[in-house]
């Protein structure tokens, strides 16, 4: 199919690959096309939210998304999960347990945040939990295109899976260890003395030429997110 990404709200990266950021808390997600499947990186804040990111990702590719890779477990990245049924779900390890266990955390987060109460518990009561858990590398085949899981955390989270897509410039979507839009968000959850080797991690996994897609706002290179880890290494008192 010869669709613009663009006309779509949607920034091309690579050929079949691309991310666009979604309004409110300007979360990315990513999008990777292969000859035989479909891997979307994370799916919104709400079920409307990923039915949107659905129709889209089918008007770009002609085909609907079989797999999912979710980067963290805060609700801007997991609560549209379950409007891509049918699709294999990956997270890293424990990722699923621990959605399960904080179901009305990330509801009463996600109300806190300005999702309308209707449509977190909506989103929360049907909520997709990985298939999949991911504890080091794990290599999918969509065909003709090999796509690399890495459970590089923890750091922004205990849970943090970053998606690396090999072609003539390494493209590494990072979650939210990495952010461009703002200072990068420690929560309750985040564990800080981590965070800078999560991100020595993502540096080795992409090198030194990489796209580097943080969680939130623009794409960045090795450069930022080394400035971005030496930050919150003297932040969080840290090596």
């Amino acid at each position: 199919m010869n669709v613009r990404w663009e006309e779509h709200g949607w920034e091309r990266l690579a050929p079949g690959v691309g991310r666009r950021r979604l309004p409110g808390w300007d979360a990315t997600v990513g999008l990777v096309v292969g000859e035989d499947a479909v891997l979307l990186y994370d799916t919104g804040s709400t079920l409307r939210e990923g039915a949107e990111i659905r129709a889209q990702a089918q008007a770009l590719c002609g085909r609907r998304v079989t797999h999912i890779a979710l980067s963290h477990p805060h609700f801007d990245h997991v609560l549209g999960t379950a409007a891509f049924s049918g699709a294999e779900v990956y997270g890293a390890v424990g990722l699923g347990e621990l959605l399960h266990r904080d179901r009305e955390s990330l509801r009463a987060t996600a109300v806190g945040h300005g999702v309308p109460a209707s449509e977190a518990a909506t989103a929360v009561d049907v909520l997709v939990l990985p298939d999949h858990p991911v504890s080091g590398e794990w290599t999918l085949d969509l065909g003709g295109r090999q796509v690399l899981l890495a459970n590089v955390g923890p750091g922004h989270s205990g849970h943090d899976l970053a998606l690396l897509v090999p072609g003539d410039r390494e493209i590494v979507f990072c979650g939210d260890l990495v952010e461009e839009s703002g200072e990068p968000q420690a929560g309750d959850d985040a564990i800080p003395s981590r965070w800078p080797a999560a991100l020595d991690r993502l540096l080795a996994l992409g090198g030194e030429d990489a796209v580097y897609v943080p969680g939130h706002g623009a794409a960045v290179d090795a450069a930022f997110v080394r400035a971005q880890r030496g930050a919150l290494a003297a932040r969080f008192g840290t090596a």
